[in-house]
This record gives structure tokens, C-alpha cells and sequence, in this order.
């Protein structure tokens, strides 16, 4: 072990996890982190295979209950055992106050302690894909949070903090050294971890680097091993260096903008006593006023396929078939917005990370010139991540830019967590507009339930198509994955653009 101590990858993304804790916030990047130190019941392999993590496998007793048998010997990174007692509390402190995860646990009714390693869990109806769903919701030491005070989650809204923002212990194959927000946050291997490690890295440097140009010049030079994203204008230059290479792939996640369409006076707008985006022909107005064709050639560069859906190939439960944009029309959007009264347009402001996604900033910059063709003067409020994700997470926004990957690989993920209506159980927590359609939630609540692989298939397609006919959101496209790698690196890009550190070997 002595001489593999230097064996270290320094990693360099555009932004930083801004929590430690597992239940804090519902991003990839926050879960990809998280997760070399935290880990759920099942996960999946390097082929998004769904196999067994904590918890050694798993059946369902009825149609609403699921048995897990839970990994014995399994024990905490400060040395206290894993038991059935952390499971039953990680999964209430997932579904409490201030947790960003209740959308993963909004349809369980209890859970159950068997015996110290097996529990029940049971559902308001029945679930099939609940083992994909825990996929993501990580486990944590009821112990250990309740001697740190960390028994409800961090508040992203609300700036609330506490001992599990900073800190970390779970039963990952990596731990926690030192955290640093927006500096840097170091880990180093799990000595006593029950699984295999496939590759030989020892500790991993994390490091913020949200200037593109910084970032690049940092792996050309050798000063950090990986980096992510790699800009699109980069990624001929990255290829050519003969010091690294760029790996790219299709990402399992949609870029789309919501609307607040529950307001009857819109926050951040010149129309006042009434809010535009409660009317279809406006939000259609938006839509064929973006031109998703302009922004794929001259900001993506070629590396995002448009979109009609907030799914796409790969996701369990798409049909290409509905999967078409309404045309690109400027003269027909002005129609519109003059016959919803609007002939001269309004004005609104439009709020987008500068930090998160694949050229974000530039994006939403495309789409406030394509809406000033119609009239529409958008105010653009581009921030970092830091900032942006507890305004918007708030509900503080009029119009806005997310992206999503759908953490189960299932359709019903996106209906669940960004269509269904808000309600105070969970659903809904994303859908930071209020959209709602009580057909689409019915719909929904029979997907989750159903085992027929055509009849789910039949009612996604269903609830698809009325999301699509009300312009609930505005789709724009499927972002690609570009990871710059240094050529003494090996590691496994996976399409939901999670890291694990557990794959990477140096040479």
C-alpha cells in the first residue's frame, strides 16, 4: 500500500457538490459525489445494471410490500455496524423536512425491522420498480447523525447547515479527508470496505474550476487528471494535445425551461394582474419561437439531439413516435402571443446556472434573442449553481432552465418528480411551475403500479402526449457526455454521468 499512497487523480468540474449530505439535493453531480462515500440498498454496475449494493437482495412478498435482506459485516466508516435501524432512519430522513429526496420516497406507507438485517418495506399501492427508484436514496448512520446533530437534512432553501454538510460517514468505498466548499474536497480509499475496488486509486482531489478555458488549461497541463464537462470548442484541441483524450457519449438527460403557471401575478414580469404563462397559446409561443436547430449548430456545437419529450432513448417506456417538436415558427408564434393579447410581447425574467450544465449560460442567452424576434424581452439572470438551485428549488423564479436525468432509467421518474401536481407528500417536487394535469397524475399513479409491460408502455405514452399537448414545459435537448482524461487514466463513463472513483486506475 506504501507505494500506491501516489497513486492520486485530481478531478476538475465546473462546480462543486454544495452539500455532503446524501438527502440534501436531488442533482446528479451532489449524488455522483455523495455516492463514493454514501451508499443505497441496490445500485447499478458500470452497465447500469440494477445489482445488489447494501442490501443482498430483495423480493416482493405482496404487491405492496418489498423484502430486503440486508448485507451483513457491513460496517460505517467510524467503525459502528450497518443495521436495519439506519435503514428504517435514512429512509424517514429522506422522506422529512427539508430533504430534496421525498419524491423518491412519496409512495411508502412503512418500513419494517425483520431482525437486525432484513426490513419491510411497504407501499400506499403497488410499486414494482421500487427497487429502482432506492436506486439513488443513500444510507446513512442513524448513530452517527444523532450524535452530530444531522438528523434532518440540510435546507439548500432555507441556508440551513448542520454537521452532515461539512462531514461524512457512510459505507462507501471512499471516505471523506477534508472538505473545502468551492475549493477542493479530498477522499481516500476505504481500508475496510466490504466490496471490491476494481481500480488502484488510493485519494481522489476534487476541485471546483468554473471557467472553461482554466479547466482545459489545467488538464493540458497536467494539473488535474479529469475534467467535465470538456467545452464543445475544446474537444478537438483536448484530442490532439497527445496528453489526454476527450470521452464522449449520449447523457441521459434533458434540458428543458418551466414556467410558473400558478401565480396569478407573475413574480418577475412587466404584465401585472394577471400571469401570461397560464395560457397554452403563450407557452406555445415560446416554444415555436426557439430555434432548437440554431442552438444544437452554433452554442452545442453538434453535441445535443433536440427534443419534443423530457425523455429519450434509453429511458424504459419512450416512444419515438411522439417525440416531435412542434416546427420552429416565428410568424406563427407572434400570432399566437397577439391572440392571447400580447401584440407587442412582455417582459420576464428568465433565471439559469452559468455553472451546471453544458453551456447553460449560453443557452438560455439563445433563447432570450430567439424570444426578442417576438417580442419578448427577456431579463437574463445567469448565476453559479450555489445560488441558483435554492431560488429556483424555492419556487422564487418565473422562468427558468433545469435538466434532468431520470435516476430509475424509467419514464415514470420525470412524471413523478417534474409533471405530476404538486402535492405535499413529494410529487411534484420538481416541478417548480406548478404545471398540472389531474389526467396525467391519474395516469401516473396507474404506471407505478402496473406490471404489464404494454399497458404501462401504452399509458406512458398517454400521459406523454397530454403533457406534450398542454406545452406543460418547453423541451429543448438531449446534452452529450465529454470528459477530459488524462492519458495515465483509466476509469468508466457511464450514460447517467455518475463518477465512481471506485473504477479509476493510473498507470
Amino acid at each position: 500500500m506504501g507505494a500506491a499512497s501516489a497513486q492520486t487523480v485530481r478531478i476538475g468540474n465546473q462546480g462543486d457538490a454544495l452539500s455532503m449530505d446524501p438527502h440534501s439535493l436531488n442533482e446528479s453531480l451532489q449524488l455522483s459525489v455523495t455516492g463514493n462515500i454514501y451508499e443505497p440498498l441496490v445500485t447499478r454496475d458500470k452497465d447500469l445494471k440494477l445489482v445488489p449494493a447494501l442490501a443482498t437482495s430483495w423480493q416482493q412478498t405482496s404487491p405492496t410490500v418489498w423484502r430486503f435482506e440486508l448485507r451483513r459485516g457491513v460496517q460505517f466508516h467510524d467503525g459502528k455496524p450497518f443495521t436495519a435501524d439506519d435503514v428504517i432512519f435514512s429512509i424517514a430522513r429522506a422522506a422529512g423536512e427539508g430533504s430534496d429526496m421525498r419524491s423518491y420516497t412519496n409512495d411508502v406507507k412503512d418500513v419494517r425491522k425483520l431482525g437486525d438485517h432484513v426490513v419491510e418495506i411497504e407501499t400506499k399501492t403497488p410499486f414494482p420498480i421500487l427497487p429502482d427508484v432506492f436506486s439513488f436514496l443513500y444510507i446513512m448512520s442513524k448513530q452517527w447523525s444523532e450524535e452530530n446533530q444531522a438528523t434532518r437534512p440540510v435546507d439548500r432553501r432555507k441556508g440551513i447547515e448542520n454537521a452532515a454538510s461539512f462531514r461524512a460517514n457512510g459505507t462507501g468505498p471512499y471516505r471523506l479527508r477534508e472538505r473545502q466548499p468551492n475549493v477542493k474536497t479530498s477522499f481516500v480509499r476505504n481500508g475496510n470496505y466490504w466490496g471490491t475496488i476494481e481500480g488502484n486509486v488510493i485519494n481522489v482531489e476534487y476541485t471546483p474550476i468554473g471557467n472553461d478555458a482554466t479547466r482545459v488549461a489545467a488538464l493540458l497541463s497536467g494539473q488535474v487528471d479529469v475534467i467535465e464537462p470538456v467545452p464543445v470548442q475544446d474537444v478537438a484541441r483536448v484530442n490532439a494535445s497527445g496528453k489526454a483524450k476527450v470521452l464522449q457519449g449520449p447523457e441521459l438527460r434533458w434540458i428543458f425551461l418551466g414556467m410558473d403557471q400558478k401565480r396569478d401575478e407573475l413574480l418577475y414580469s412587466s404584465v401585472k394582474g394577471k400571469n401570461p404563462f397560464k395560457d397554452k397559446r403563450v407557452r406555445q409561443a415560446f416554444y415555436q419561437a426557439i430555434d432548437i436547430d440554431g442552438i444544437q449548430r452554433t452554442v452545442m456545437r453538434g453535441a445535443s439531439t433536440p427534443a419534443a419529450l423530457l425523455i429519450g432513448p434509453g429511458t424504459n417506456g419512450y416512444d419515438a413516435s411522439i417525440d416531435k417538436r412542434l416546427p420552429h415558427d416565428v410568424e406563427a408564434a407572434r400570432k399566437l402571443l397577439a391572440e392571447a393579447g400580447y401584440p407587442s410581447g412582455f417582459e420576464v425574467t428568465m433565471n439559469c446556472p452559468n455553472d451546471r450544465y453544458v453551456n447553460d449560460s449560453n443557452i438560455c442567452q439563445a433563447v432570450a434573442a430567439n424570444l426578442a424576434r417576438i417580442g419578448v424581452k427577456i431579463n437574463l439572470q445567469a448565476e453559479t449553481k450555489g445560488t441558483y438551485f435554492p431560488k429556483i428549488l424555492r419556487r422564487d423564479t418565473s422562468f427558468y432552465l433545469l435538466g434532468w436525468s431520470p435516476s430509475t432509467y424509467d419514464a415514470h421518474n420525470v412524471l413523478n418528480a417534474i409533471i405530476h401536481c404538486v402535492d405535499d407528500k413529494g410529487a411534484g417536487q420538481f416541478n417548480l411551475g406548478s404545471y398540472c394535469n389531474p389526467k396525467v397524475d391519474e395516469l401516473t399513479l396507474k404506471i407505478q403500479s402496473e406490471t404489464d409491460q404494454a399497458r404501462r408502455n401504452a399509458m406512458i405514452k398517454e400521459a406523454y402526449a397530454l403533457h406534450s399537448e398542454d406545452v406543460g414545459h418547453l423541451p429543448l435537448h438531449q446534452q452529450a457526455l465529454a470528459w477530459g482524461v488524462s492519458n495515465n487514466v483509466r476509469l468508466v463513463q457511464r450514460a447517467d454521468n455518475q463518477m465512481p472513483f471506485r473504477y479509476m486506475s493510473v498507470k
